[in-house]
């Protein structure tokens, strides 16, 4: 009787642990271009982001929503990053009516700059695929790797001449793998995730490209 109370006993502090909440916070390191509060003395350019589309395969199909997800997704990670490699000037054309209705509460005029370059792009190639192997038919364990693929173009273009001054591109792949052993491990389903890391690590490489080139005088800023 009192080794059936104990295990009573043991299953009801079980059941009530398995019940309470936990709590984990965890900050994630920001990832930064090459030229990312690094010393600069050059000219910074003034430029606007002009359109920027998906024109890969992926979410294009007969049901995708008719907005351009990937697209605009991808037009807001190229904002900060040109913006964080010291070597931009970045307009934000987005709010302008926002801003204009923030200086007429403010009682003053505004004083819109304009920029001699645009900064257009699109993503060129992206897919996802789902690889995995099990042992002994998934009796000794499985592993499950997820992996994401982008490649992106950025074209510089002069506003006064239309003209394409400088092109660079970008690629990166990122990879979620999970293995489980004899019934120990992680589980993973679908992580949407992925394609805004891959995109920011595709971008990331095309600005780093693109600061090198403009270092080594590959393309130059008119004066």
């Amino acid at each position: 009787m009192k080794n059936k109370n104990i295990v009573i006993a043991l299953l009801m502090f079980s059941s009530l642990m398995a019940c309470t909440p936990k709590e984990t916070h965890n900050i994630v390191k920001e990832t930064h271009v090459n030229a990312y509060q690094q010393p600069y003395s050059g000219k910074r350019v003034d430029v606007i982001i002009g359109s920027f589309e998906n024109n890969s395969d992926y979410m294009r199909g007969l049901f995708t929503a008719g907005s351009d997800k990937l697209g605009n997704q991808a037009n807001t990670i190229l904002k900060t990053h040109l913006q964080q490699s010291n070597r931009f000037n970045v307009m934000d054309r987005q709010n302008m009516k926002s801003n204009m209705q923030e200086a007429k509460f403010m009682g003053a005029k505004q004083n819109i700059k304009g920029a001699h370059y645009v900064v257009t792009g699109s993503v060129t190639e992206f897919g996802r695929k789902v690889t995995g192997s099990r042992m002994l038919g998934g009796i000794l364990g499985s592993s499950k790797q997820q992996t994401a693929y982008s490649k992106v173009s950025l074209n510089i273009v002069d506003v006064l001449t239309s003209q394409v001054v400088y092109s660079v591109q970008g690629a990166g792949e990122y990879t979620l793998s999970h293995e489980e052993l004899l019934g120990f491990g992680g589980s993973s389903g679908y992580d949407a995730t992925l394609n805004g890391k891959v995109l920011n690590l595709s971008i990331m490489e095309a600005i780093n490209n693109m600061t090198r080139d403009m270092q080594n005088n590959v393309w130059k800023i008119e004066k």
